[in-house]
């Protein structure tokens, strides 16, 4: 049998898992929680150091510098890791502060998003950014917009978890590179995701979380508010919540201008 490399190897099992679900219409039972670790079929030769210290002394003067967002947009944009490279238009990397007081992360990119390789830019953009105006954010000052994965579902479906899943090293690169004070999620995707959770948006809102050392609170998406409009009103006070969080790590954010 030819060996095989461990790349090969995973995108095998990211072709059952996909499969399976696809025919499931949820995330099967079968891949549940399942993530196997896959090697190289044939061990590398051992790398022979040499005897000075040249590899030191080289690393020293030329040291590696972490992945920028522009590097990472030319990876998403050549990324083939789940069946939605094959429907795409464009993909959507985020946009807004690379210094970010907040990181908002939504499901994933619409029809007008996919046209236009921009986050949150029909209806339900245009209402985020009237929520976070009120509590004094903004896509172009002091926030930075993305999503769970990259490239629109068809039909704007809600992402397949293989789909997220292929997704999520891009989005936790985006977080080590943003580094933002704290973490808004909007609606239940990008809830569950980020937190590894099954529960429903009405349990997850409202209420804070730790996410490797950045406080993050979930409410409902803009789209949700936009067919049912006495969510408004909790939303309303997550965001207030929020904001009085924030204001205890940047007393002053909101007297920026």
């Amino acid at each position: 049998m030819q060996s095989m490399t461990a790349q090969e190897k995973k995108r095998i099992f990211n072709l059952l898992k996909t499969s399976s679900s696809w025919l499931c219409g949820y995330e099967s039972p079968d891949f549940k929680n399942l993530n196997p670790e896959f090697l190289d079929d044939v061990e590398a030769e051992p790398l022979e150091l040499p005897k000075d210290n040249t590899i030191k002394e080289q690393s020293l003067e030329n040291p590696q510098k972490g992945i920028t967002l522009e590097a990472l947009s030319v990876k998403i944009q050549n990324c083939s890791n789940c069946i939605l490279c094959k429907t795409r238009t464009n993909t959507v990397l985020g946009e807004g502060s690379e210094k970010p007081l907040v990181l908002v992360i939504g499901e994933g990119p619409g029809e007008e998003e996919d046209k236009t390789g921009r986050p949150f830019v029909g209806k339900a953009g245009q209402l985020l950014d009237k929520m976070l105006n009120a509590i004094q954010l903004d896509r172009n000052k002091n926030c930075y917009i993305a999503n769970i994965v990259k490239c629109r579902p068809p039909h704007n479906r809600a992402p397949m978890p293989d789909e997220a899943s292929a997704c999520s090293g891009y989005l936790q690169a985006q977080i080590h590179i943003l580094k933002p004070k704290m973490i808004l999620a909007m609606g239940r995707t990008a809830a569950q995701n980020l937190l590894n959770s099954e529960q429903g948006i009405n349990a997850l809102r409202g209420k804070f979380f730790d996410l490797n050392g950045i406080p993050l609170m979930a409410t409902y998406h803009p789209s949700a508010l936009l067919r049912d409009e006495s969510l408004k009103r909790p939303a309303w006070e997550d965001l207030k919540t929020f904001k009085l969080k924030l204001k205890e790590l940047e007393p002053e954010y909101d007297k920026l201008s």
